[in-house]
Parts: C-alpha cells; structure tokens; sequence
C-alpha cells in the first residue's frame, strides 16, 4: 500500500479547461497554497483547455450571477478580455418571432481561447503546477476499491505518464475515458445515453448589418431561437460578441434531426443546418471567420453537449467528477459554463478538506454531491423532463403554448433557470383552442407537477453513500414514468 507522504501529489486534475482551472485555484485559495496540486492536460501549453481540433468551441455565454459566486469565494476575476462583450439577458424567441420571453439578467459572452491563458496565469500564481502535452488513459487504484493516481502518455517524448495523488478530480470531458473505465465499485454513472446528448456547432463571424431587427441580432441581449425546423430537438443562438460580431450556431437532437431529413427528402449535416440558419438571418449579410489573433483557431467548430441531469453521484474512494465530466450542463438550453463554476468553486473546497482529513473515501467527499445539489442541481432534473416534452412539440405548439401558457411568474421562474409553473393552464380551461392544444395544456401541467416532486426529491438527496440507492431507486420511477410517456 503506498502511503499518502509518498504520494507525487495532494491532488491532480485532469482537464486543464475551464472547469479544471477553478477547481485547481480553488483547492489552493482553500488551503492557503499548501498543497501540492498538479493540473495535467493534452495540449500544448499555449493551447491550454482546447476541447476539440478546431478550438475551444462553445456558446461563450454565462450569467453574471455564476461569475461572482467564483469571484466572491475565491477571489477569482474576469475582465476584458476574457470577457469579451457584456449581455443584459438571453431572449427566447417562439418560431412565430411573436412571443419573447427574457430570461436569466445580466451576463458576459466569454473569449475561450483568451480565458484559459488567464486561468492558467492565476492558477500558477498561486502555487498550482501544470502539465501540458499529456493524453491521460487511465486511473491508478489501489486495493481495487481506491483511486490514487493517473496513467498515460506523454505526448512529447512518447513514454508513459504516471503520476500519483492523495485525489483525482477528473475535468476531462463529457465522454471522459476515466469516468467511463472507472475500475472501482462506485454509484457515479459510467455511460451517458445517447439521447441524452445533443449536436452542437457555432461559428465565430464578423459581419454588416443588412436592416434592424432585434429578433434576429441585438448587440444586448443573448438571443435564442426555438424552432423545430430551423434546430429539430434544439435550438439556435445568435450570441453577440460586439455591435458587429456574434457567435451564432445551434444544437440537434440527432433522432429529430435525422427524422425531419427524411421527411424533407434531404441528406443534410449538422454544418449545412447551421450554414442556413446563417442565410436565414435577416440582419446579418456579408459574414466573414473572425480570424483575428484573439479568433484565430476557434472561428468554427462542433461538438456534443450533455442535456440531461447531472450525475446522479460524482464522487468515489480518491475520485471526484466536474464540469462536463459529471454531465453539468442545464438541460433546457445546455449552458454549461455556469454550472461548472458553481461546482468547481464548491468542489476545491471539499478537496482541500478530505485531503487536510486524511479521508478521501467517497464518504468523505460525500458532501460535494450534496452541496452542488443544494446550491444548483436540485432542478437539473425536472428540466430533463421538460427538455423531453418540448422535443416532441411542433412550431405551432410551441407558438401556442409561449403565447397562452407563460404568466409572470413562470419568466421569473425561468430567468433562475427554473421549472416554469404554468398556472394558467387550469385557468383557461375550455377556453384552450383545440384538441392538440389541450393535450399540450396536459403535458405542461404534468411536468410542472412532476418538478415540484423532483425539487423535493434532491433536497432530500442523501447526506451519506448509505441512503443513497434507495433515494436513487425513487428518482428512476420517477423518471422511468415520464421518460415513457414523452417518449
């Protein structure tokens, strides 16, 4: 057995990315820079955090409100230009463009490639080491029941890389190779389902205004078009990084996406979606890869998005999961930069405890699991059930069910990134037009009834591994039963 002085390292993150930064200054805020705290990712130094070949690809968007619980936890600051272009809100548009409905308040739209250069020159400041050039393939356990180290391949002199810690704090990626061998008995969830994933592509362009309108580009507030045809299973952004540039893309579920193809007799692929969704634009013409020294890399791209609640556990014996790793982004519109603030902030803090403990058993971190869940995660799931809901509406439903079926209340519910109520549903009655209507009226009502058990489940979410299957088993029936009814 190796002892915990013999150890390479207190803790080592694996993931050099957004999430894996903040975890890595917070565990050394936390500890007042006495730990030894390795952060290893695959690429080049200068490329620090890149998620794919073809850049940092994302939406860039997040809540001001995420950014400050960093900043005033572990004093952690983002400015220009990290932050490239404040927000005043995101707007959701129905496929009609006659409904709006804003939601979340203030934001920033980020510059990934930028952002990870800053992270990494605060994490170094305080103390962090890190490791570039390094694929990571493998988890070192000991005893089979306990995690203590990392395995893989130095990418630069082409040997082994093996490296040992008290943790680990896998940061690696929604199809994390770590989580799915995890070699240990654990309650984490190795497998995503791939319904459960969403197809996601943006551009970066700089482009001329054709005329003014604001439910196709406003320099001030984030816009979200929901539309069945234009992002089947989806929807599509247009993200303003400035009065002349924007981020703009969309997301498929490919099930839906690959049924409306065979409907319309077509073989398009996610990239032609997005190419006509960009012609669809009626403000903006001439639109040109912003490939500045800030863009240059990271103008164009696709990746997989998770849309589905987070892990239902994200902790084992010397293991622990954030991020994308642990399925953090919202499932109603796949943001995912402020969750994995929120739990990368939470998480540095019970690392540094469990390693100052000496305890670093799933017990020990249990707590994580916990207050992830009492600060964020109580409403990820009965958003799944609304994300499954919403798959299966049609344009006219979705502009019925916007127009009739939002009172006050249930924006101010979706501004926090909550379940809307509905209330009006029953208060209109037989006034609902239509059989298809009313059935929608039904589906609403159902999930909003459903939420309000799903909060009350995960407030109740155990405070030890022991509770944990049975509260796990009533969470699946309550799933099991909405999953086959919106199936």
């Amino acid at each position: 057995m190796t002892s915990t002085n013999e150890m390479d390292y207190d803790i080592i993150i694996a993931g050099g990315g957004l999430a894996g930064m903040i975890v890595a200054c917070s565990a050394a805020y936390h500890s007042r820079q006495s730990l030894r705290i390795l952060v290893v990712d695959r690429n080049p130094i200068y490329d620090i955090g890149k998620k794919t070949l073809t850049g940092w690809i994302c939406g860039d968007a997040v809540g001001k409100n995420s950014v400050d619980y960093m900043s005033d936890r572990i004093g952690i600051k983002w400015e220009y230009p990290e932050i490239e272009h404040p927000v005043k809100g995101v707007i959701a548009y129905s496929p009609d463009h006659e409904t709006a409905v804003p939601f979340d308040g203030d934001g920033y739209i980020l510059n990934r490639k930028l952002l990870p250069q800053k992270q990494m020159k605060d994490a170094l400041k305080v103390g962090v080491q890190v490791r570039d050039r390094v694929s990571l393939r493998s988890l070192i356990v000991e005893n089979n029941n306990t995690v203590v180290g990392v395995e893989g391949e130095d990418l630069v002199n082409k040997g082994k890389f093996k490296k040992t810690a008290k943790l680990v704090i896998d940061c690696t990626g929604v199809t994390s190779v770590l989580r799915v061998n995890l070699p240990i008995k654990s309650f984490i969830q190795r497998r995503i389902d791939r319904d459960d994933l969403e197809g996601t592509g943006r551009y970066i362009y700089n482009f001329d205004i054709a005329k003014e309108d604001k439910t196709y580009f406003d320099p001030d507030y984030c816009i979200i078009h929901l539309d069945q045809q234009l992002a089947p299973g989806g929807y599509a952004w247009v993200f303003p990084k400035g009065k002349n540039k924007v981020n703009i893309g969309l997301g498929i579920q490919q099930k839906a996406f690959d049924a409306l193809n065979k409907q319309m007799d077509v073989h398009r692929d996610l990239k032609t979606l997005i190419d006509e969704y960009v012609q669809s634009n009626t403000v903006i013409t001439n639109p040109k890869i912003s490939d500045g020294e800030i863009d240059q890399g990271n103008s164009w791209g696709t990746w997989q998005v998770s849309v589905r609640r987070q892990n239902d556990c994200m902790v084992a014996n010397g293991y622990m999961l954030v991020g994308d790793s642990a399925w953090m982004p919202k499932p109603l519109d796949a943001g995912g930069i402020g969750p994995a603030i929120i739990a990368a902030t939470i998480a540095g803090k019970v690392a540094v405890e469990a390693v100052q403990s000496n305890d670093t058993s799933e017990k020990a971190l249990w707590k994580y699991n916990k207050e992830f869940i009492d600060e964020y995660g109580y409403k990820t799931a009965g958003l799944e059930v609304f994300r499954r809901m919403l798959q299966g509406l049609t344009n006219e439903q979705i502009n019925y069910g916007m127009k009739h079926f939002l009172s006050k209340m249930d924006i101010d519910k979706i501004s926090k990134g909550e379940h809307p109520e509905f209330g009006t549903v029953d208060k209109l009655g037989l006034f609902i037009r239509g059989a298809i209507n009313r059935k929608l009226a039904e589906s609403l009502k159902y999930t909003s009834e459903l939420n309000q058990k799903l909060v009350e489940h995960y407030y109740n979410y155990p405070t030890s591994p022991q509770s944990f299957p049975r509260w796990q088993v009533k969470l699946n029936k309550y799933l099991v039963d909405a999953f086959y009814r919106f199936r």
